[in-house]
């Protein structure tokens, strides 16, 4: 489910309401002031057939009735002045049609590009907490909605309100007497839409969270199917599907029941205001109150149905509205965010190391990396080499305040060393390599990379320096040669296969009918999955580190291809500062050091040897006496 926070009110709706209104004017400013001169002609083109009514009956077709020889050509010359203001509405309608198309569709690619650029800012945190479903809800549902308000429904609101403005001003003209009753609907009708919006408002806001929710599990249980079906949870899935799909259905029903008959309701209102206004007209005229005439009672009632047509078309379109402000505050929830915080100043750079060990900043890529680092205190700026020496000191760290997952864990990895963490289901095994990389802090305690704070250095400089192979490997949809690449975007074709050549991923790559341009979409699902972790592995060696972090990178790998992967890695491993999490005790036999933790706290370190004398945890998790959980 998502935890995205949804602030709720009138206050908030209006907010959102002139924010949305904003991309509109900001991006399309001379078109939407186009648009509101087409709707307002088109506005002034329709309310002239009612008031030409009474210009028409009063003018000339009663001064021609019962004449001999009647001159027709002032009732042409109206027609045809009428006739043009018909077609200039016309024309109007078709512009600014048009004109929203574009407004609507240029508004969404300005909104999903900002969308997707700042999401690329958030941390790794707001990712934990928000499902890949309800995210996704974002850029599909959620726009959509904005799609159709933008399209429809703000032009058509714009409509309804000069109608309404000119409408009253010209039934103000026609008759004040008359205009009292239309104030006295007006209110009615007021009355009437703030109570049914008020209640679908607050529907419509709900349906889009449960969709979201509805949306979130869909994704999840598609991902999930094999497991589903290998533990016959079909029965379950389906019932926890029915139990999110079943608040749907009750949010989107009472959303649009109130939205549904808040048409019919105003069509009704509309409707005893046009007999009111006949009787009230017929009584004026014949009690000859207010100079009425049957123009003037012909042309007012004609405007009841322009007054109140509006009234019933925002209803129609209201339920679009308020989806799409529903939508619109999810996604300017989700804009709001706050962006990884990155205060680090201290960079990566390259550099030329001359015959006395002195560092000097190139421009050119040279092989030698050094931390730039310049102190604020005095101005200067210090080289230092990277070597890829990391050390944790009375490190303390929870993912909530309230629950910490590390305690005072102190322990160093000198440059070239494997550091092997070992460790039941939980003991903080992969937190400690996201505390390495920042994607979170730590709230107590130090980590120094090459004697320097992390939190000094710029995260995407820290990154950069930093190989990880994960135990859920994700390939994107392009060639296998664009994949590897992707540890490194510059790297040359050579660079590349020499990658996969030292992760043992190149033979099997040549048999491919395409090699290394084989096209993988899918995750890659038309790799097996140890397949799948040797281009993992081989991205990782392109970038060539010197810092290497593998999360349990061979548990999906099995016996046979693992032996062959071993090779691979101990090449890539080789003369890099290396933190391993394995669950397989056989593959960190070899380490410097292996720390073996529970619930957070370092229990026993020493060498594979030191620690089987020790006959303590880890000799019974390797004699298999005691089973990693």
């Amino acid at each position: 489910m998502s935890n995205q926070k949804q602030k709720k009110g009138p206050q908030n709706t209006l907010k959102t309401a002139a924010r949305l209104l904003k991309y509109v004017t900001g991006t399309f400013k001379k078109e939407f002031i186009i648009v509101i001169v087409c709707i307002l002609i088109c506005s002034v083109a329709s309310i002239s057939v009612s008031f030409s009514m009474k210009i028409l009956l009063d003018n000339y077709i009663r001064p021609l009735i019962g004449q001999a020889n009647p001159d027709f050509s002032g009732l042409y010359e109206a027609l045809y002045v009428l006739g043009c203001i018909f077609v200039l509405g016309v024309i109007g309608s078709f512009l600014y049609n048009r004109l929203m198309v574009k407004i609507g569709q240029g508004v969404l690619k300005r909104v999903r590009d900002e969308m997707f650029e700042h999401m690329q800012t958030l941390p790794i945190r707001y990712f934990d907490q928000n499902t890949n479903g309800s995210i996704m809800s974002l850029y599909t549902n959620d726009t959509d909605t904005l799609r159709q308000m933008i399209n429809q429904s703000i032009p058509q609101v714009l409509m309804s309100a000069f109608t309404i403005v000119v409408t009253f001003i010209a039934m103000l003209v026609l008759s004040p007497l008359l205009t009292v009753l239309a104030v006295v609907m007006i209110f009615i009708m007021f009355l009437v839409a703030r109570k049914l919006g008020g209640n679908s408002g607050k529907y419509f806001v709900r349906q889009q969270l449960d969709l979201a929710n509805v949306t979130g599990y869909v994704e999840e249980q598609m991902n999930g199917q094999r497991v589903v079906k290998v533990f016959n949870h079909e029965q379950r899935s389906e019932e926890d599907f029915d139990k999110l799909n079943e608040k749907l259905y009750e949010s989107s029903s009472r959303a649009h029941t109130f939205a549904s008959v808040m048409g019919p309701i105003m069509g009704n209102i509309g409707n005893l205001f046009f007999v009111l206004t006949a009787i009230l007209g017929g009584i004026l005229m014949v009690e000859q109150i207010g100079g009425i005439t049957i123009g003037t009672i012909v042309a007012y009632l004609s405007f009841t149905k322009s007054f109140t047509q509006p009234f019933m078309q925002v209803a129609q379109q209201f339920n679009s509205i308020i989806m799409a402000l529903a939508g619109a505050e999810r996604i300017f929830a989700m804009m709001d965010e706050e962006p990884e915080v990155d205060d680090g100043y201290v960079t990566l750079v390259n550099v030329r190391k001359d015959k006395d060990g002195n560092l000097t900043e190139s421009e050119e890529r040279t092989g030698v990396w050094a931390w730039r680092h310049p102190h604020q205190a005095d101005g200067t700026v210090t080289y230092t080499e990277l070597k890829g020496d990391v050390r944790f000191f009375d490190l303390s760290f929870g993912y909530t305040d309230d629950k910490m997952i590390l305690h005072d864990l102190t322990l160093y990895a000198k440059p070239g060393q494997k550091l092997a963490f070992v460790g039941s289901t939980g003991a903080g095994k992969t937190t400690i390599t996201n505390l390495i990389n920042r994607f979170y802090d730590v709230q107590d305690g130090k980590i120094r990379y090459d004697g320097i704070n992390v939190n000094k250095i710029k995260k995407a400089d820290l990154r950069r320096s930093l190989g990880i192979v994960l135990q859920d490997t994700h390939l994107f949809t392009g060639t296998i040669r664009e994949n590897i690449r992707y540890g490194k975007l510059d790297a040359t074709d050579e660079e590349v296969r020499g990658a996969a050549m030292l992760a043992q991923a190149d033979s099997f790559i040549q048999m491919l009918p395409d090699g290394y341009d084989t096209m993988l979409t899918g995750d890659g699902q038309e790799l097996s999955q140890g397949q799948r972790q040797l281009l993992a592995i081989a991205r990782a060696a392109v970038a060539d580190p010197p810092v290497l972090i593998l999360d349990e990178a061979t548990s999906s790998i099995d016996t046979r291809t693992e032996s062959i992967v071993q090779k691979g890695m101990d090449n890539l491993m080789r003369g890099r500062t290396v933190f391993v999490i394995a669950h397989r005790l056989s593959t960190i036999r070899n380490s410097d050091a292996i720390i073996v933790l529970d619930h957070g706290r370092i229990i026993e370190r020493g060498t594979h040897e030191e620690l089987i004398k020790q006959k303590g945890t880890y000799y019974q998790l390797y004699t298999g006496k005691l089973e990693l959980s």
